[in-house]
């Protein structure tokens, strides 16, 4: 090496040797290269801007700490959650919704109930749940009233729970199952009395729940799921079928047939669709499905099943594609051309040998994609038609599980709110049954890919 090319310069520590000249080796130390501000033989210059080692190992351990601590707040908060709607979901068939009677005084500021005096009680007020008696001593347009109900413990039909007699049925009304309200007449419209009681609802069948048919969760207190579990079903399957053949045939023809070029065109065309909003594609189905499948079947509305699966096999298809093409070309370049020296065409070798290969990918596209299906809210909402019965033709108004937590999350209470995160469970359910179907043919692929 001529030394006489490069441009050194003395050291600046104590420790380093002096100016040498050629043949005579480097003595500086790697710390002492660092603090040179000249160059070394076969060494670039040091940037300015770069850090010094041990302040590198500083940044090392607190990026790492965070990440720990953020990882670990992060389980916290999802076993919580979990837990949260484990509680709320499972709870309605356990627990009643209060342990007895209660009753809520409206316009009444002042009442005694069963012994008991309440001034301007605007609260729930419960009841002994022993007591055999409903006794409620109040003023009405100045005029002592006494109201006396008979109370029984009828747990097969709680309705029953309490008895009103003759002279009370002109001002009773039941605005919903379970509630009544004795309502008087009082000086002023709006003002009039009002004495709400609440019978509380027992524990809920689990079986009536999955197996019901009804769900009226306001006025019957009905809470059956199984017309939305069907039409979530079928609207998952029939998207998987329509979408699944489109998005394979589509990734084999981007990764094996297309040009660079053109396979790189369509993949970022593909992946954009990935990043579309549910409510575009529930607002294209609204605009355009809707109304073609009105035209195509003749029915009175387009919002049914079908226009549930047509946008659903569309949404699919950028997660398959993408999964499914990144599958393919991480198969090694050397099967192909083994494949190809033996005598088979490109499409056999496409469809025999790295389909084959990739079929573990490819299915992994194909289970995710139906997870997206299982779980779409806001597109079914717009297109599928919202009526919670069974399905009996492509035409007919459904309402899938998500769609129901979606719509009635705004306004439900008690009860009602409660089987709202059941229904989260099932569908929780669902995606884990999915899931364990999925990793048990990943398994028995890879078996076969061993042997």
């Amino acid at each position: 090496m001529n030394h006489g090319d490069s441009k050194l310069c003395a050291p600046t520590d104590a420790r380093a040797t002096p100016p040498f000249g050629e043949g005579v080796a480097l003595h500086a130390t790697l710390d002492d290269r660092d603090r040179l501000p000249c160059e070394f033989p076969g060494r670039a210059a040091r940037p300015e801007y770069a850090m010094s080692s041990s302040t590198r190992i500083i940044v090392d351990r607190s990026l790492r700490h965070i990440f720990r601590i953020v990882s670990f707040f992060s389980v916290i908060a999802l076993a919580a959650m979990v837990i949260f709607v484990f509680a709320q979901g499972l709870g309605p068939f356990f627990f009643p919704t209060a342990p007895s009677i209660e009753v809520v005084l409206e316009n009444i500021p002042s009442a005694r109930i069963n012994g008991s005096l309440y001034e301007n009680h605007r609260r729930a007020i419960p009841l002994d749940p022993e007591a055999s008696y409903l006794i409620i001593e109040f003023s009405l347009s100045g005029t002592p009233t006494r109201i006396s109900l008979p109370l029984y413990r009828n747990v097969e039909d709680p309705g029953r729970s309490i008895e009103f007699p003759p002279e009370l049925q002109d001002y009773l009304s039941s605005p919903e199952h379970l509630s009544y309200t004795l309502s008087f007449p009082g000086s002023l419209p709006g003002l009039e009395p009002r004495i709400h009681i609440n019978i509380p609802e027992p524990p809920y069948s689990f079986r009536s729940f999955i197996t019901g048919r009804e769900w009226r969760p306001v006025y019957r207190k009905m809470y059956g799921i199984f017309p939305m579990i069907i039409a979530t079903l079928l609207s998952t399957l029939g998207a998987v079928l329509v979408g699944a053949p489109v998005a394979l045939l589509s990734c084999v023809l981007i990764a094996e047939f297309l040009p660079p070029r053109l396979s790189a065109a369509v993949t970022g065309a593909i992946e954009l669709l990935a990043g579309i909003p549910s409510v575009v594609y529930g607002f294209f189905g609204l605009m355009i499905v809707v109304p073609g499948i009105q035209r195509l079947f003749g029915s009175a509305s387009g919002s049914s099943i079908a226009a549930a699966i047509a946008i659903l096999s569309l949404m699919i298809l950028p997660t398959i594609v993408t999964i499914g093409v990144t599958a393919l070309r991480s198969v090694p370049a050397t099967l192909r051309e083994a494949s190809l020296a033996l005598g088979a065409t490109k499409m056999q070798t496409a469809w025999c040998v790295v389909c084959t290969s990739a079929k573990s990918g490819l299915v992994t596209g194909v289970v995710l994609g139906t997870a997206r299906a299982l779980g779409e809210t806001m597109a079914v909402i717009l297109v599928a038609g919202n009526s919670p019965q069974i399905p009996v033709s492509l035409v007919s108004s459904v309402r899938t599980l998500t769609a129901t937590i979606a719509l009635e999350m705004g306004y439900s209470a008690g009860r009602h709110n409660e089987m709202l995160f059941s229904i989260g469970i099932i569908l929780f359910l669902l995606i884990f049954l999915l899931n364990g179907v999925i990793m048990r043919l990943r398994g028995k692929m890879h078996t076969e890919v061993s042997s």
